[in-house]
């Protein structure tokens, strides 16, 4: 049985759990089995989860979109509790500054010497909540940090732990006051996960539970517990780098993304990280579903998650209603598939 997809936008990506085989290793089946465990806290949010666990495989990060009180800052809690990691979470402010986030020295007066105070980012998960309510000076105290794995302060650089995983989120709808996030900072996500509003039956289950007592703040009350460790994310991880991709399924990585460049409604298209990033999600998909090597179901099912933010759509199409997703979803039925 195939997994469910990250993104349910997709129809051509396939539906249903988690594969587990008889061959299933013991790292797949721990991931396995962060679903469940996570959806004791939060109801109806799959597609977030498995995209959370997806770019945890490829050591990279998550730009969480959704309106306030989808469960977004609670699916990050659940989940590093459930993987048993360190998780620190940081409000975007207006007036946050750099420091506030990478840490600063600090003197003092008994050694009358300075002493690194390390921030917030020195964690496993680090939660940003609401990214881009803070000027691109303070954004930007990111950067090295998501892609470096490390943060300099007075010319030293600090390593930051391992797993290392950002999850930044933004609202969709509210943008007095915000400040958009730059083409730079947008292309160290791996991936952009679209966090929507509940079904009538969830959001009932939702207040069922609350009724019944639940406290998003007490996780452990919530009976959530570790099923996997920073050991079975290690395992899982060199599992994936040994999952195979045909010359054919690569150059059909590259076609999509060069579709995207040449697409009418587009400034911006997919650059070679953008496809360099498809292929990695794609291949921690296929690992995920119980298989060796990646198919083109693959690399579709982690499309839209993977390039909608790396894109951008020309003014005109936008007042025309053209989306990010509509355009990838237009180039997924033009490229050839390799057969």
């Amino acid at each position: 049985m195939s997994a469910p997809t990250p993104e349910t936008a997709e129809p051509a990506a396939p539906t249903g759990t988690f594969a587990a085989p008889a061959h299933s290793d013991s790292s797949r089946a721990s991931l396995e089995a962060l679903r469940s465990e996570i959806a004791k806290a939060v109801v109806g949010q799959d597609p977030a989860v498995t995209g959370m666990v997806v770019a945890l495989l490829c050591r990279g990060h998550v730009l969480l979109e959704g309106v306030p009180g989808v469960a977004k800052t609670l699916l990050v809690r659940a989940l590093a509790a459930s993987l048993e990691l360190d998780t620190k979470r940081v409000q975007f402010t207006p007036d946050l500054m750099p420091s506030d986030v990478t840490g600063s020295l600090v003197y003092d007066a008994r050694t009358a010497e300075f002493s690194f105070q390390p921030g917030p980012v020195f964690t496993n998960l680090l939660l940003a909540d609401e990214i881009n309510r803070t000027p691109p000076k303070t954004q930007s105290s990111l950067l090295e940090a998501m892609e470096e794995r490390q943060v300099t302060i007075d010319g030293t650089p600090r390593p930051l732990p391992d797993p290392f995983l950002v999850a930044a989120t933004q609202n969709p709808v509210e943008y007095e006051g915000t400040y958009p996030l730059p083409e730079a900072q947008l292309d160290r996500f791996l991936l952009k996960l679209t966090v929507p509003l509940p079904s009538r039956e969830d959001e009932i289950n939702v207040l069922t539970r609350h009724a019944d007592g639940f406290n998003p703040r007490d996780l452990k009350a919530a009976g959530i517990r570790a099923v996997a460790g920073p050991a079975d994310l290690e395992a899982a991880r060199a599992a994936v780098a040994k999952t195979s991709v045909s010359p054919e399924i690569a150059a059909y990585v590259v076609d999509i993304c060069r579709a995207t460049r040449e697409s009418p409604s587009l400034t911006l298209g997919a650059s070679p990280r953008g496809a360099t990033a498809l292929l990695s999600t794609a291949r921690a998909w296929a690992w995920l579903t119980g298989r060796d090597y990646v198919i083109p179901d693959d690399v579709k099912a982690l499309a839209l998650p993977t390039l909608r933010h790396r894109i951008q759509l020309r003014p005109e199409a936008e007042m025309e209603g053209v989306t990010a997703d509509s355009v990838i979803t237009a180039v997924l039925a033009h490229v050839a598939v390799p057969r």
